[in-house]
């Protein structure tokens, strides 16, 4: 049973593809690549719902983690564009936070709401 497991990884270790596919390298960023896709999905949601501090933390985490995928011997740039991805949707969040909660963004909300309900209530009584 040995020998056949040492013949098949000897087999996958010489075609340069499959030995790729078999690698931490690839299998690393693949596994990391839900954080970055749950972060572009959320940039469609409500800003009332960002959390600052998480996505002040998430991008640190994501430049620090880019710098690291063009560090390691070979560099990783898969690894690479999983949080450059990340970085570039957790900025747009952080935008969104800091337009929402501190350049306007919920007083215009509330305001727009406001107008279009005193607007369907003037239609009603019509």
């Amino acid at each position: 049973m040995a020998a056949a497991i040492k013949a098949i990884n000897a087999k996958i270790r010489s075609n340069k593809v499959l030995d790729y596919v078999c690698s931490t390298h690839f299998w690393g960023p693949v596994s990391n690549f839900g954080i970055p896709v749950a972060a572009v999905m959320d940039t469609q949601k409500d800003p009332e719902i960002i959390s600052g501090t998480m996505t002040g933390a998430l991008t640190i985490y994501s430049a620090t983690f880019m710098r690291y995928a063009l560090a390691v011997s070979p560099a990783n740039y898969l690894l690479f564009g999983c949080h450059l991805v990340n970085f570039s949707a957790q900025a747009t969040q952080g935008y969104r936070y800091l337009s929402y909660w501190n350049w306007g963004g919920r007083e215009a909300q509330l305001a727009a709401k406001g107008a279009q309900t005193g607007k369907e209530a003037t239609e009603a009584g019509a």
